[in-house]
């Protein structure tokens, strides 16, 4: 979504874009979308492959640009090569800074880690001409590691607030779809990662229902195969805590349709331990739905409207936050708004 709507938006203002990614399967390895020339490159379906294999196409298409812009992290090292080679001035886009967090907030071993974080410090020290942080948090976080300050700038991702327009939905029929008329719909969105924090508010329930009797969770989570394990862990949690009749987990759903669900809530939550920007925070203030989020890294810096900031990691706190929600007393402020 932040390079769908980045690459369309610059083509919108009369700008020629180029646009290289893995290629999956079934997918052309070239079309044309939304004027958007996409070039999808074969690296048998693995990410790693890209960062090798992506480089003669990068190094073409760098020749007749004038600028290359890239992300942390597997098109990180091949952008910065092409820009060496071509004399072009790149943009590296950081979403999150996760160097001394990969224990924290992913489900690798220690070995899996350790070996994330070396490759997450070598882009580190590879010199490009401005590092596009998505908050003031990420920006806090990478000049930890002695990145150039003058390079380094807060550009918040764009928010489509032509899709993001609450006048436009109801969600009446996702809550008579699910039996929901008659009840408090908590809603979270996002993918079973440890990152995000489902689990704390999975056991946040118990407590949620002794305050909140009709209470409902409807959890969209992804079921991308990297997060099997986890999306499994999920599963048997929620029967852990004896809550199978107040969540109801559905698999993700198109992004278009998204807003619908949004509408449908009560209460959106967003328990993430770590948060680059926080779409799910920033799409749910703009439909004017109430929000409880995690008061860490960029959540803060992105919530307005009507809002409960809570401690991360924190089931009680979680409950509480969506207890206040039910009662009306959240905190409120004037509408953020990050246009694209």
């Amino acid at each position: 979504i932040v390079f769908k709507t980045l690459a369309e938006g610059l083509v919108k203002e009369g700008h020629s874009v180029d646009l290289i990614t893995h290629r999956l399967k079934n997918t052309p390895s070239f079309e044309v979308i939304g004027g958007v020339r996409v070039h999808r490159i074969s690296c048998l379906q693995s990410r790693y492959l890209f960062t090798f294999l992506s480089v003669p196409k990068v190094i073409q298409l760098a020749r007749e640009a004038d600028i290359i812009q890239t992300t942390t992290f597997n098109g990180a090292p091949a952008a910065w090569l092409g820009g060496k080679l071509t004399g072009k001035k790149v943009v590296l886009t950081i979403h999150e800074v996760w160097v001394g967090k990969w224990p924290q907030v992913t489900n690798l071993g220690k070995l899996g880690c350790l070996m994330h974080e070396f490759l997450e410090r070598l882009i580190y020290l590879l010199d490009f001409d401005c590092y596009a942080c998505v908050s003031d948090s990420t920006r806090k976080d990478l000049l930890k590691l002695s990145i150039n300050k003058k390079r380094a700038v807060t550009i918040y991702n764009g928010v489509d607030y032509n899709l993001w327009d609450s006048r436009k939905y109801t969600g009446r029929a996702v809550r008579e779809k699910y039996d929901l008329e008659k009840n408090f719909v908590c809603l979270f969105n996002g993918r079973p990662g440890m990152s995000k924090g489902l689990e704390y508010l999975i056991k946040a329930m118990p407590l949620i229902c002794q305050k909140i009797s009709n209470v409902r969770l409807i959890a969209l989570v992804s079921r991308d195969k990297a997060y099997a394990k986890r999306y499994d862990y999920i599963l048997g949690l929620i029967k852990q805590m004896g809550a199978e009749d107040k969540v109801v987990v559905l698999n993700s759903v198109p992004y278009i349709k998204l807003p619908f669900y949004v509408k449908a809530a009560d209460c959106v939550v967003v328990p993430s331990l770590a948060e680059g920007f926080g779409f799910a925070a920033a799409e749910s203030c703009a439909m004017s739905v109430p929000l409880v989020a995690s008061n860490t890294t960029s959540l803060p810096e992105v919530v307005s409207g009507k809002f409960v900031l809570v401690r991360p990691k924190d089931e009680k706190a979680i409950a509480e936050g969506v207890e206040r929600v039910f009662n009306g007393q959240w905190e409120k402020s004037k509408l953020k708004k990050f246009t694209i």
